[in-house]
């Protein structure tokens, strides 16, 4: 049951990541999802090594928005198409 809360949680993160980015992103379903749980880790991990949270504690709602924020710029830096 954690995997499915994990799944629906990384693509309403993802959404409203998408969201508070600015520009268009025509990504699909499953780029979203993936998007907002890489994020969560994210900040997750982050969080933990900054000391915010404790081992075993998973980001906020707002953290994981922030991490996949991140997750989302670099991915489009590394998606630029090159000009003609």
């Amino acid at each position: 049951m954690s995997i499915i809360m994990a799944i629906i949680i990384g693509f309403i993160v993802g959404l409203v990541a998408r969201f508070l980015m600015p520009g268009r992103d025509p990504m699909g379903f499953i780029l979203t999802t993936l998007l907002g749980i890489v994020g969560s880790l994210l900040a997750t991990f982050i969080g933990q090594a900054m000391g915010w949270y404790a081992a075993g504690q998973s980001a906020g709602f707002i953290g994981a928005v922030i991490g996949a924020i991140i997750v989302l710029a670099i991915f489009h830096m590394f998606r630029r198409r090159p000009a003609l």
